[in-house]
């Protein structure tokens, strides 16, 4: 099972989707969902994740999307709250940004990888 955080007009849904080949016909509610969630998820770029560790504190996606744009480089100085990385989920942009202050120690993604909920993005020292 895989649980997706979805905004739809405002509104937010925790949403488990289960991975498998029966019928969703249980929970209606939920099958709307698996479509959208699912083609984003099965590519996700685990091997560019997996070599984080450049730096101590990881900066990471909140939600399952696409790398639109990334804000900062290597080296660069970061406050808390400033942007990092811009990712593209369900035609919104979404900024993921610096969880504290720092530098910028790693950029771990490129524009247009496919990530998951929670895939380390980048770290900083």
């Amino acid at each position: 099972m895989k649980n997706y955080t979805i905004t739809v007009n405002g509104n937010v849904y925790d949403v488990t989707v289960e991975e498998g080949t029966g019928s969703a016909s249980p929970a209606p509610a939920k099958a709307p969902a698996a479509p959208k969630a699912a083609p984003k998820a099965a590519p996700a770029a685990a091997p560019k994740a997996a070599s984080s560790g450049a730096g101590s504190v990881k900066v990471e996606a909140g939600a399952a999307g696409k790398v639109f744009k990334i804000e900062k480089n290597v080296g660069d100085a970061v406050k808390k709250g400033d942007a990092v990385v811009i990712i593209e989920a369900m035609k919104m942009e979404i900024p993921v940004v610096a969880p504290q202050d720092g530098t910028v120690a790693s950029i771990d993604v490129a524009v247009g990888d496919a990530i998951e909920a929670g895939a380390c993005l980048a770290t900083l020292n």
